[in-house]
């Protein structure tokens, strides 16, 4: 009964997709982009702003360019520097807290996924008085315009800039969960190369792998896809077969980095309509108890759900590989090549097959979450109850 529920749960959630306002945050691309943002901002009517960071790239000066156009164009800001890897509910309150002191008016997510994340929920307070993100958690729960975002990703990963979700860990349980709002997506989104030139190649390799998984996890997935979303799924694939392997060797590659920006955007929009699936929820059980870097759950744990869902998925592996150039006698064939592809690749970047950070202990709280996470909500090939994640969990720990 729990897979039929499902099925039926997903088709209803169909149905109400047609009615939902889809949109796609307004871009400026381009090497240096990011020093025109200010002007953007004073077109919109905005005068000061918070700055959602972290300290890492206020350490590296990544952010003195576009401080000194908020100078020049007489945008006044305030930053908020304190996100971490993995986002928490602190950090979400701390940030509100310079939002409403300091009377800011819009904001500007500045980093990865994981600034950009605790930007979006640090909205959903600031027109939810009174909740905490925990209540926040789940579908449709905002249902209110929050201020402006102004997306600038220094990774080639998340696509949260073009996302209506934010994953926040609960500093307490650990238990990391996400919002999902069409009143999220940012407004705008700055994809400049240049801020990702001085990536260092394992961040690049798993950020990338990241924007792989939302392609092929969207593009796998039934029900939820338009035509627009399995377009941007084959493209954000494409993109990424003809360059992630290019910058991981040569990170000043500025068409390479900027088709990865292209990518990455592509990939997260097309998984806000079409949904992830098993790899996210069990990658984010892992972020939440032991830290582990999003990009490298997501890197490690992609091949060995595609396979476990076996000929459920073949034909459209098949024909992401087509995308990629690859062929093969049949649909498994090709899918097969698609996702050697994947591990060789993965291999040539020096990234696991495996992650030995999970313990047998933890296990049976890794399944609840992700259960709890996907099903019904994620319109995955195949239905996985209790036994199917242990299964999976241990092909992931290498058992």
């Amino acid at each position: 009964m729990g897979k039929v529920f499902c099925r039926v749960y997903q088709g209803v959630f169909k149905i109400g997709m047609y009615v939902i306002p889809w949109g796609m945050p307004k871009t400026l691309e381009g090497a240096g982009s990011v020093k025109k943002l200010p002007a953007l901002i004073r077109e919109q009517g905005y005068t000061k702003v918070l700055v959602v960071t972290d300290s890492v790239l206020m350490g590296l000066g990544l952010l003195d360019s576009l401080f000194a156009a908020m100078t020049e164009a007489g945008v006044e800001y305030v930053v908020y520097d304190g996100v971490q890897p993995n986002p928490t509910d602190i950090n979400v309150k701390d940030g509100l807290k310079l939002f409403q002191e300091n009377n800011c008016q819009a904001m500007i997510a500045f980093g990865g996924g994981s600034p950009m994340d605790c930007c979006k929920a640090i909205g959903a307070l600031a027109v939810k008085k009174g909740k905490t993100v925990e209540q926040l958690q789940g579908l449709f729960r905002v249902l209110h315009r929050i201020p402006t975002i102004f997306a600038v990703p220094t990774t080639a990963g998340t696509g949260s800039e073009t996302t209506v979700a934010a994953v926040i860990t609960d500093s307490r349980t650990h238990h990391k969960a996400s919002l999902n709002d069409t009143s999220l997506m940012p407004k705008f989104a700055v994809l400049d190369p240049e801020l990702t030139t001085g990536l260092p190649p394992k961040v690049t390799s798993t950020t990338g792998m990241d924007a792989l998984c939302h392609a092929v996890e969207s593009y796998t997935n039934n029900t939820y896809n338009s035509k627009l979303e399995k377009k941007l799924a084959e493209d954000a694939v494409r993109l990424i077969y003809h360059n992630l392997y290019k910058v991981y060797c040569d990170g000043s590659d500025i068409e390479a980095r900027q088709n990865m920006q292209k990518a990455a955007f592509y990939a997260g929009r097309a998984f806000t309509r079409g949904c992830v699936g098993y790899v996210h929820a069990i990658g984010h059980t892992l972020g939440g108890l032991y830290g582990t870097p999003h990009g490298l759950a997501m890197s490690v744990i992609l091949p060995h759900v595609m396979r476990q869902f076996g000929p459920a998925a073949h034909e459209r592996l098949a024909r992401l590989a087509e995308v990629c150039g690859m062929t093969g006698q049949n649909d498994a064939e090709k899918a097969e090549a698609f996702l050697c592809w994947i591990e060789d690749l993965k291999e040539k970047m020096e990234i696991p097959r495996c992650l030995d950070v999970i313990k047998e202990e933890d296990i049976p709280q890794i399944i609840s979450w992700a259960m709890k996470e996907a099903n019904p909500l994620y319109p995955v090939p195949v239905i996985w109850g209790k036994e199917d994640f242990e299964k999976c969990i241990a092909s992931v720990r290498g058992k």
